[in-house]
Order: structure tokens, then C-alpha cells, then sequence
């Protein structure tokens, strides 16, 4: 456990930033975080860089101080980047990363290498803003820094559904209950409220979602020109690799979405019986046992196709260790 003013001891810049495309998590965890310093380090300068934030999240204040472009010549004494598995996944941000005197990284993933100088990962925690909330004095914690960490547990864990929801995460959302925070709006205007087109894009990846590998996965492609047709931007597709895990019967949730031609963002959902983390890895990607994610290039079948061939592998196995029982 690190003490975060032992870490901004003697600092007068901080950098706080997150991974590109950020959710709920990312984004609670770094405005929880900067809003805090803010408050409780008046002396140090800190500024958040993130891509931008989708329209839901943006009734957490600080939203509208996030930086999305990097100053010419900016060097921070620390840089602390929150919920982010590896450092390419900074994004534009990385090159603060680099020149920083000091780095901190404080993240949740079970892919996380510790990359950088000061490292706080405990992959079994639900969130990052779980662990930002372990990090800072609990009666100085006012409602706006509430508002935020408790958006990042609750998107992390499926408002407190998914099995990384410890006792533990169940007393800290208490306490910032406390804090005055009216908890079912966030997660009425943050979880499950959705526009239009977020509807739209949802109803085509349902309604072309294919049943495979004995219907025990689930899979679903959103190409581009679905995307331009419905004017969605890639912000809209959140949440649907979610709902595709919950059909029944299904082990595996699977959802690409295409970037470029040949080249497509894959989302992966596990109920446990699969780890997708270490299909991710395999690929270059990451994230946890049951949720992950991976860039990869070729055709939408030659992606199905390798993945699949791995869940297949685990679920033999698995299979195999259940008759030895």
C-alpha cells in the first residue's frame, strides 16, 4: 500500500491521465482523483488528460477542464495514469508519461506489467476508483469527489452485479452514499440511460449477432458503414458487448467493431468459465479474467476465427478438469 503524500511529497505539477476510449471507470477514477488534489493540495498544479469523454459522463464536474491535446513543452514532476493496463494504452497522453520526473500507476488489470516507477495493481480490486478511494483520507472526501469514484465502481462492476463486487467495494460505495450523492441518477443517467442512436446500434448488433461454437458464444460485427448510416461514433457501441453476455446458455460474449478495413476493436465477456484476459494477451491486448479487450488486423472471420479457437481450447480443458473430479 502507497501513501499518496508520501508520493507528492516536494511535486508542484501532476498529470493524471487514463487509457484511450475511456469508460466509466477512467474517467470516475481520474476526476476523482483530480478533483481531490485539487481540493486537499491547493499548492500543486494538476491537470487531466483524456480522449473525449462520452456526453453521459459529463454531469461529474471537472469534466470541462479535461485537456484532450498535449501543450508544446509541457514536463510534469508526476504523472499518474489510472486505470490503464499498459503505457501505449495512454494514448496521446504517453508522451507526458515519458518525460515525467516521477510516474505512478494505479490500475486494477490482471495484465498490468508494473510499468511504471511507483506501482499500486491489485487485480482482484472492482475497480480503479476503488482504489483511488483506498488511497485517499475518507473524511476529506466531498460530494463531487463522491459523485465520481462511485460512477467508476458502479460501471466496473455492472452496478454491483459482476463477481469482482467484494464486501469490500459494497462498504466503500456506503460511505460515498454518505457523502450526500444521489447514487440512482448516476446510474440511471450514466449506466442505463441511452440515446437514440445508442439504441439504434444495439438493435442491429442484436439482431445480427450469431450463436456458435455449440451456442455456448456469442458473436456480433458492427461495421463502418453501419456506423456512418446510423451517424454513431464509437462512444454509442458501449455497453453492447455487456448485453450480448447476458443471453442465456452463452459462456463467451464477443463484439467487434470495425476501425479501418481489416482491422477491428474486439470486445470480450466471460460469465468464468473462460479467462479472455489471456485470449487478449495473446493478441497484444488485455484487461481481466472476464472482461477484455484487443486490437487486431485481418478479416472479421480470420478474428472469430482465432479467438474462438482459444475459447475452444479453455473450455476443453476445463471440461476435461471437471471429469477428473
Amino acid at each position: 500500500m502507497i501513501r499518496l503524500e508520501d508520493v507528492l511529497k516536494d511535486k508542484r505539477t501532476v498529470a493524471v491521465s487514463g487509457h484511450v476510449r475511456p469508460d466509466g471507470d477512467c474517467v470516475g477514477s481520474c476526476l476523482g482523483l483530480y478533483l481531490y488534489l485539487t481540493e486537499q493540495f491547493p499548492d500543486i498544479h494538476v491537470d487531466v488528460y483524456l480522449e473525449e469523454i462520452p456526453e453521459a459522463y459529463r454531469m461529474i464536474q471537472g469534466t470541462d477542464v479535461v485537456k484532450t491535446q498535449i501543450p508544446e513543452g509541457e514536463v510534469y514532476d508526476l504523472f499518474i495514469c489510472l486505470d490503464c493496463g499498459d503505457r501505449k494504452r495512454l494514448g496521446f497522453s504517453e508522451p507526458l508519461f515519458e518525460s515525467a520526473s516521477e510516474t505512478l500507476c494505479v490500475d486494477h488489470h490482471i495484465s498490468n506489467g508494473a510499468f511504471a516507477d511507483i506501482n499500486y495493481i491489485i487485480p482482484d480490486a472492482s475497480s480503479t476508483s476503488e482504489l483511488v478511494y483506498t488511497l485517499l483520507d475518507g473524511e476529506k472526501i466531498n460530494k463531487s469527489v463522491a459523485e465520481a469514484l462511485y460512477m467508476g465502481i458502479m460501471h466496473d462492476t455492472g452496478v454491483f452485479q459482476y463477481s469482482c463486487t467484494s464486501p469490500e467495494t459494497m462498504e466503500i460505495a456506503a460511505e460515498l452514499m454518505r457523502k450526500g450523492i444521489n447514487s440512482s441518477e448516476i446510474i440511471e443517467k450514466t449506466y442505463y440511460e441511452k440515446t437514440y442512436v445508442q439504441n439504434q446500434i444495439l438493435g442491429r448488433a442484436l439482431l445480427e449477432s450469431m450463436l456458435i461454437m455449440e451456442k455456448r458464444c456469442i458473436v456480433s460485427v458492427i461495421r463502418k458503414r453501419s456506423m456512418e448510416f446510423f451517424q454513431a461514433q464509437p462512444t454509442d457501441l458501449e455497453g453492447i458487448v455487456s448485453q450480448l453476455r447476458q443471453t442465456k446458455g452463452v459462456e463467451v460474449a464477443i463484439f467487434l467493431h470495425e476501425l479501418e478495413p481489416q482491422k477491428y476493436k474486439v470486445s470480450l465477456r466471460s460469465k468464468g468459465a473462460v479467462d479472455v484476459s489471456v485470449i487478449a494477451q495473446h493478441f497484444g491486448g488485455g484487461g481481466h479474467v472476464r472482461a477484455a479487450g484487443v486490437t487486431m488486423k485481418g478479416s472479421s472471420h480470420d478474428v472469430i476465427n482465432n479467438i474462438t479457437a482459444l475459447i475452444a481450447l479453455q473450455l476443453d480443458q476445463g471440461e476435461r478438469q471437471d471429469e477428473m473430479e
